[in-house]
């Protein structure tokens, strides 16, 4: 799929996206559906860097946070700017974890912490594309032994297909040669109101997510190991309410987050269904984005540290213009037990989906 042949609604040209890093060639992937919407991706890092969708009156804009060229993917001062997250999304504490006996020390990037599998995690790495129809694009990983810290080399696949409903779909599937961690999950930074110069501020919109059970930390952002009801706090969203509402309550667990950056325990019937998770409604654009996944977990962050810097065609992004919903397992896992496993063993295969569906009201 060549965008110098096809015009594409989000004005992103190919050629801005192509050059070499490592010896690997990066490239622009436009996916499109046949209400003529799309998607726009590329395999530095699976950054998803344009969703072209309408909004009640029938106007596209792009509804998720980006850069206009490759260089500015690489450079960005949001490494994770709606990126693929791998090894380990989410945070490992002093980024260490023992398995078979064994301690594995990771790359400390935050903090005292691991986070999202390291500086040089599957968000900076450029990955094998292959477009195989209009609105589907796989793209494929091998990640080395003791990479960033991580034991056994995995294989990973990650697919993205653009529904004829508006639906993001992701599918990760990874296995490995050796006991290991993963924790999948992408990075998508939200603006349903569309990106522009200032992006508009989140505050408003009304999210719904369905977690009976959210997972408080400390002040590094790191699981206390509790478990917490949402009844009476800030984290109950099981009504819709607005995002702003309770953001910067006088919390501990807001304090904390400096908003919301805190992983939701969703509501399941059994272990790996797809089910509904979030919804978001944006009021003056009309836009909805609703969420499901596979994953026991969801990390909500209401990008509490932007500071304005430049996006997309002159768009700047200031603090909580977007809102991040990461479908995963729990942050830490491997050194909380009882929570849900995140150890892959050999001739096991690692998977799961998590669908992005935009609508209007």
């Amino acid at each position: 799929m060549s965008t110098t042949e096809t015009h594409c609604l989000c004005g992103l040209k190919r050629e801005d996206f192509q050059t070499t890093v490592n010896g690997k060639n990066t490239d622009l992937y436009i996916l499109k559906n046949s209400q003529g919407y799309e998607v726009a991706i590329t395999n530095y890092g699976g950054a998803v860097v344009a969703i072209m969708v309408p909004d009640k009156d029938g106007n596209v804009a792009n509804v998720i946070q980006g850069h206009d060229n490759i260089q500015d993917v690489i450079n960005s001062p949001e490494p994770y700017l709606s990126t693929l997250i791998g090894r380990y999304g989410n945070r490992i504490k002093e980024g260490k974890f023992t398995l078979n006996g064994k301690e594995y020390l990771l790359a400390i990037n935050n903090g005292p912490n691991a986070l999202h599998g390291g500086p040089a995690g599957f968000h900076a790495q450029v990955w094998d594309a292959l477009q195989i129809s209009e609105n589907t694009l796989v793209l494929n990983y091998v990640s080395p032994y003791l990479e960033e810290g991580f034991t056994g080399e995995m294989k990973v696949t990650v697919a993205y297909t653009f529904s004829n409903d508006n639906e993001l779909i992701i599918g990760y599937m990874a296995t490995t040669n050796k006991k290991t961690i993963v924790n999948l999950t992408h990075h998508a930074f939200f603006s349903l109101q569309g990106i522009a110069n200032p992006t508009p501020c989140i505050n408003d919109q009304v999210c719904e997510i369905n977690a009976d059970f959210y997972i408080p930390i400390d002040e590094n952002s790191i699981p206390t190991g509790e478990i917490l009801k949402v009844a009476d706090t800030p984290f109950d969203f099981r009504t819709p309410k607005a995002v702003g509402k309770d953001i910067d309550a006088d919390n501990e667990q807001i304090k904390n987050g400096a908003g919301y950056d805190h992983c939701f325990v969703l509501n399941k019937r059994e272990e790996g269904e797809l089910s509904f998770a979030a919804r978001l409604t944006e009021p003056v654009s009309g836009r909805t984005l609703e969420v499901y996944t596979t994953e026991p977990g969801m990390q909500v962050y209401s990008d509490n540290w932007a500071d304005g810097y430049k996006g997309q065609h002159g768009a700047t992004f200031p603090r909580r213009s977007a809102i991040c919903f990461e479908c995963q397992h729990f942050p830490d896992s491997p050194n909380r037990p009882y929570f849900p496993s995140v150890i892959l063993k050999p001739g096991e295969q690692y998977k799961q989906k998590t669908v992005y569906k935009f609508g209007t009201v």
